[in-house]
């Protein structure tokens, strides 16, 4: 039986990605990132991004093509990120897309960057379970999704009413002054922390809250209860006595954050008779995350899968089999005319 053979490009923000998927085989991959350019800022820069990734593209596919061994030629079908993202990034990626599709007579897909979040966790361990609960965890979306077809039906469930998880991370490292990105940094930080040392709020916690905002999540209100109590625990000088002071905070806000992530996304998929989670995103990277999710999912006999580590962060494996998965359920290309959605819902896979 032929399998088409997706070609996806990523261009959100700081990543420059391009694969190659045969069904739910990555067959080659290039990446760039633009990271270390917005160390002195911290963060990111959108017309620095847009730059690298012309710069990065040309180089990314020759690497995609050469270790999957394959010419353009052999590419039956052409993916690339619509949204959501920066808009001058999107461009660069699109316009790339555009390019290739049209000297190649080949269709086109702009799809949905956060549901290929998702979708790349099939290139790891098969097909995704239908139906199943999405956990989408990144640097600007916290999301439960209820993932009845990947390619052709998504609900979501629920959202952060602010901070996404990833960006609270940063916001809290930046806090402690720890070096940009925080977020890694929190994290190893918090494995070295005194459990219990230190409590912090849980977002939405409140009783009027928990029927109300059953699946949302807050992180704002966390984020300001660290400010506060470094306002009143300032770090001390004794360099080893400041580390381990930072330890205990980063493992106490490591963990209210957490807790909401796991607790929630339990509760989806018990609600909605799931017996699997998916997590995707760059916080599905997260030690502690990983950690706790399998232990609750375990006691409520769900299973949990996560991406491998090298595909949690923006690249374009994730955008591939996104559209593998469009492919193959025969949903039509997208229009030509298609331009960056910068807040592209998460119910909208591919652009109609």
């Amino acid at each position: 039986m032929f399998v088409s053979v997706i070609l996806g490009i990523e261009s959100t923000c700081d990543e420059t990605g391009v694969a190659l998927v045969r069904g739910t085989t990555l067959l080659g991959q290039g990446l760039a990132t633009s990271m270390g350019e917005f160390e002195r800022y911290g963060g990111i820069i959108p017309e620095i991004a847009s730059r690298a990734h012309l710069e990065s593209f040309l180089p990314v596919l020759d690497a995609a093509l050469h270790e999957a061994d394959l010419d353009l030629s052999d590419v039956t079908a052409i993916a690339c990120a619509a949204g959501p993202g920066l808009v001058g990034s999107l461009t660069v990626g699109i316009c790339a897309a555009k390019a290739l599709a049209t000297s190649l007579g080949l269709p086109l897909y702009g799809v949905n960057h956060v549901i290929g979040h998702l979708a790349v966790d099939a290139l790891a361990e098969g097909a995704l379970p239908q139906p199943c609960i999405g956990l989408v965890a990144s640097g600007g979306h916290s999301n439960l999704l209820l993932i009845n077809n990947i390619a052709t039906d998504i609900v979501e469930l629920g959202g952060t009413l602010d901070d996404a998880a990833g960006e609270a991370f940063d916001k809290v490292g930046r806090l402690l002054g720890l070096p940009y990105p925080g977020g890694p940094h929190v994290d190893r930080m918090a494995q070295s922390g005194t459990p219990d040392a230190i409590r912090f709020p849980r977002g939405l916690a409140a009783a009027k809250d928990k029927d109300r905002y059953r699946y949302d999540f807050s992180f704002s209100g966390l984020k300001t209860a660290v400010s506060r109590y470094l306002a009143a625990n300032p770090l001390p000088d004794d360099e080893t006595a400041r580390k381990q002071a930072v330890a205990d905070i980063c493992r106490a806000f490591s963990e209210s954050v957490n807790d909401s992530l796991s607790a929630k996304a339990v509760a989806a998929a018990r609600d909605n008779n799931c017996d699997t989670i998916v997590v995707g995103g760059g916080f599905a990277a997260n030690s502690r995350l990983r950690e706790l999710l399998v232990e609750r999912a375990e006691a409520a006999g769900v299973s949990v899968r996560f991406p491998p580590l090298r595909l949690c962060t923006d690249n374009g494996a994730q955008i591939a089999a996104i559209g593998a998965a469009l492919v193959e359920a025969g949903v039509a290309p997208s229009p030509l005319a298609f331009g960056p959605d910068t807040a592209m819902p998460l119910e909208q896979i591919s652009v109609r």
